[in-house]
């Protein structure tokens, strides 16, 4: 809260909040008392006195800390009454990222955001837009005898998140794709049907899911970006190997949205200009 307050008004506050915090956690004055360390009518004063004089700041974090609300709630500081450590586990996750298709946190997320615009820096190509030929090759020595039941399982929900009614924008530097054409770096031992396939499937997808779809191709030595995706106005996921490092506070959300959009205005090559490119590149590899 950034409004000036009155001493009585804010004292005012604090016994009202006291109040609503003790019947939330259903917590007598006596129980209180004990739990803080001072007689039953010391709560008894906080919650019934007059005038503008407030509490100590140790009786303060004391009933904060017994009641799980913020001293700086009860103070009329804040309009949260989390704590500063709830507020940053509800703001900030982190949870693990198998090497699956799809696996089922993200599939999560993209639900939650339906509807929303999703934006997206993939590590790599996004396995949405693969053929399955380019799945198999990327996932069977990873999952082994289950890399079949693996992708066919995938298959719904990926078909599921084209249909999601949510918009998608996906940067990517523009090495990725031509790496993807040419079999290097990432896409080493990719063979040449396999790619001139891809190729085409990104075609199609490009022109047949525009503008629902949006594909831009910006300058690896001029900009960088991690991996990451935004969930609409919902969260903003980073990719860090082994883990996703999840936000929901708007602010950083905002932060991150702003870095995508540096991306989408500087890209060399935006979603009109993706299929000639990619042609471009088919012609000098087939």
């Amino acid at each position: 809260m950034t409004d000036k307050i009155d001493k009585r008004d804010r004292a005012s506050q604090f016994r009202t909040r006291l109040t609503q915090a003790m019947e939330d956690r259903q917590i007598s004055q006596s129980a209180l008392a004990r739990s803080i360390g001072v007689d039953r009518s010391t709560v008894s004063q906080l919650l019934t006195g007059s005038g503008a004089r407030l509490p100590n700041a140790h009786v303060v974090g004391s009933c904060a800390s017994a009641l799980g609300v913020s001293a700086d709630w009860l103070l009329s500081l804040s309009d949260r009454p989390e704590s500063a450590a709830e507020l940053l586990a509800s703001s900030l996750s982190l949870t693990k990222a198998p090497r699956a298709l799809v696996d089922e946190r993200i599939f999560e997320w993209h639900r939650e955001a339906a509807g929303y615009k999703i934006r997206y820096v993939p590590a790599a190509l996004p396995d949405m837009l693969k053929t399955r030929a380019v799945l198999e090759w990327e996932y069977a020595p990873h999952l082994g005898r289950t890399a079949d039941q693996a992708i066919g399982a995938s298959a719904d929900r990926l078909a599921w998140m084209r249909s999601a009614q949510s918009d998608y924008e996906i940067a990517m530097p523009m090495y990725e794709v031509r790496s993807l054409a040419q079999a290097t770096g990432y896409y080493e031992g990719l063979p040449l049907n396999v790619r001139l396939e891809q190729i085409e499937h990104l075609i199609d997808l490009c022109e047949q899911l525009y503008p629902r779809l949006r594909l831009y191709l910006f300058d690896a030595k001029r900009l960088y970006s991690a991996p990451m995706t935004i969930f609409g106005p919902m969260l903003c996921a980073f990719y860090a190997g082994g883990h996703y490092m999840a936000f929901r506070d708007r602010n950083r959300i905002e932060v991150f949205s702003h870095h995508f959009d540096t991306l989408v205005r500087e890209a060399d090559l935006t979603a009109r200009d993706i299929p000639t490119h990619l042609r471009e590149l088919r012609t000098k590899i087939s």
